[in-house]
């Protein structure tokens, strides 16, 4: 696919997934490498159709700031397919654990997987809970789907609350829709609230304002802010979140700020 198509379909896929996004845009920027006053546009138009993707903006801003650009491209790729994040977030789950999510974060399918003591809620936000859970019933991991309507008693009684982070910033971090109201109630009832970043996820601090002022309103994430959070993990494991938003390696770059 010449990249221009296949940049016009990245730019189309909203609401896709982050990690179907991740791949396309990589490939297509690949394919921009000897033309840079184009590379900076593709960049531009795939922060613009996709605010709210941290994954994007790190490719993007890492592309824009190599020498070889081509290279970096696909670097980041194989960095994005390597992520120890979800299985450092196996290791460190607790023993026996019952544990809540929101919706369908595919990407930590795998470190529920690998403990087969632990049992899975699955806030029903957006009507896609049931799809997580039945993946999680068909590699043995006991799970079920808990309804708005019972949101806060089933989360009060969990021994933790485990949130996707799509883009984590210096005080907050944007996660799925109704993690919000979850990580509020896990909150004032004492349980811990562990938000998930890993490669790509944590936004260089200059560079989050622009984030956040473009995704504000947004009805496709929660704004979650970092006081309700107790942990963040990323490929070196749960740490307390000023550690752990700054274990990021996206450079701040102006052009796409504007």
């Amino acid at each position: 696919m010449h990249p221009i198509e296949r940049l016009r379909h990245v730019a189309r896929a909203g609401g896709a997934p982050v990690d179907e996004v991740f791949r396309a845009a990589a490939a297509s920027l690949a394919g921009f490498a000897e033309d840079p006053v184009s590379l900076v546009t593709a960049c531009r138009r795939l922060i613009e159709r996709h605010p709210e993707n941290g994954p994007i903006w790190w490719l993007c801003a890492r592309v824009l700031t190599s020498g070889d650009p081509h290279d970096e491209a696909w670097r980041c790729l194989d960095r994005w397919v390597s992520d120890r994040t979800p299985a450092e977030l196996g290791h460190a789950l607790p023993d026996g654990a019952t544990i809540a999510v929101v919706g369908s974060p595919d990407r930590l399918l795998g470190a529920f997987a690998g403990r087969g003591d632990v049992r899975v809620l699955a806030a029903d936000v957006e009507g896609d809970a049931y799809g997580f859970v039945r993946r999680l019933d068909a590699v043995d991991v006991g799970a079920d789907t808990v309804d708005v309507a019972r949101l806060g008693p089933a989360v009060a009684a969990v021994d933790l609350v485990v949130l996707d982070a799509v883009a984590v910033g210096p005080d907050a971090a944007l996660t799925a829709p109704g993690s919000w109201p979850v990580a509020a109630v896990a909150h004032t009832s004492g349980v811990p609230v562990w938000l998930v970043a890993g490669t790509g996820r944590v936004v260089a601090p200059a560079t989050w304002p622009s984030v956040s002022d473009r995704t504000d309103g947004s009805r496709t994430v929660d704004r979650l802010a970092s006081e309700l959070v107790d942990r963040v993990v990323g490929e070196a494991g749960p740490e307390v979140w000023a550690d752990g938003a700054r274990r990021g390696d996206m450079p701040d770059v102006a052009e796409l700020r504007r």
